[in-house]
């Protein structure tokens, strides 16, 4: 099953992207190992995450709209978000991955959520800092906490990324606002 995965994948994503899919999968079994989160949920959770990157933002909305997908504001400006909601859509119907929280991983990769899961939190982490990334802030330190405190490590991304869609002007999903919020306030 996971073999066809992988094959599916190296078909349908850029070389590059195929790199960070193998480097997300592989970091997050590593961390399921040390929070004891199933090795196998992870690795798949890691490998489908981005399987809706290969789609042009014409063809994610569109598939948003055929199978009544919301979408908010900010994803309608920026359809390169919906990637994650079409990737946990075609993670069910051309992967036959049914386990909830496989879906909500590949769902929530992007914004967060408040009150994930330690799978979510794996997946969310696991994206930021996989090997291949090497141009994000704090990278050492975040690689560092990913692996003794993911609440931490989390925080540690979601303040980085709020700081830089801030200072470039972009335009912040509210839900990684509420993401912040409710994990700030544990800190």
């Amino acid at each position: 099953e996971v073999q066809q995965i992988e094959e599916k994948l190296k078909t349908a994503l850029k070389p590059s992207r195929y790199r960070h899919t193998l480097g997300v999968a592989y970091t997050a079994s590593c961390m399921a190992m040390v929070f004891g989160v199933d090795v196998h949920k992870a690795y798949r959770a890691g490998l489908l995450h981005d399987c809706a990157k290969c789609l042009t933002n014409e063809k994610r909305i569109f598939l948003c709209k055929k199978h009544n997908i919301q979408m908010n504001e900010v994803e309608l400006k920026n359809p390169q978000l919906l990637h994650a909601k079409v990737g946990s859509f075609l993670a069910m119907e051309e992967f036959d991955i049914h386990d909830q929280d496989i879906i909500n991983a590949i769902l929530n990769h992007t914004t967060g959520r408040p009150d994930m899961s330690l799978l979510e939190k794996i997946i969310y982490i696991a994206d930021y800092m996989e090997p291949g990334r090497k141009q994000a802030p704090n990278l050492s330190a975040i690689r560092k906490a990913a692996f003794e405190d993911l609440d931490k490590a989390l925080l540690m991304i979601l303040e980085d990324t709020l700081s830089y869609l801030h200072s470039t002007g972009s335009v912040v999903d509210t839900m990684t606002q509420k993401t912040y919020d409710f994990y700030s306030q544990y800190s």
